[in-house]
């Protein structure tokens, strides 16, 4: 799984021209899920994303997690993160896993930050249009890759 983590002070999801999702301080979370992922590489990147230390302490230190702060989440599915691009100039999507194996899995993610972080995370929508904005606060911006957790 490869994620795009941005640490925010608002973000927000809009579908069809609607508004899907909103939410103040805390993190915007792109998900790419690709064939090779499991179980495995979910609790990884759930218990990093959550423990992830990127907000401020009372001496502006990063220091502090989402848990934390109290912040919130959004995540959103986002396959092009699988793209690679060693070929040509066309991304290639072989790698990204296909929706009967990739929709299951965002589920099972969207579960488990439910638990991890003890309230109900926003989220978009699996295979839609979405129109994504936030305000990026710092900029803080980190990728995280399952397969490099070694």
């Amino acid at each position: 799984m490869r994620a795009v983590i941005q640490r925010v002070l608002t973000s927000s999801v809009i579908i069809g021209g609607l508004p899907k999702a909103e939410i103040d301080q805390g993190l915007l979370i792109l998900l790419g899920i690709e064939v090779s992922d499991d179980d495995v590489d979910l609790e990884w990147l759930t218990r990093k994303i959550i423990n992830l230390r990127v907000f401020a302490d009372e001496h502006g230190k990063m220091n502090k997690s989402v848990k934390d702060i109290g912040g919130d989440i959004l995540l959103i599915s986002q396959f092009t993160l699988c793209a690679s691009t060693k070929k040509g100039n066309r991304p290639s999507f072989i790698n990204a896993a296909s929706p009967e194996i990739a929709k299951p899995l965002y589920q099972q993610m969207i579960t488990s930050l439910n638990e991890t972080l003890g309230t109900e995370i926003a989220t978009g929508e699996f295979a839609a249009d979405m129109k994504v904005e936030l305000v990026n606060d710092g900029p803080v911006t980190i990728w995280m890759d399952s397969k490099s957790r070694e």
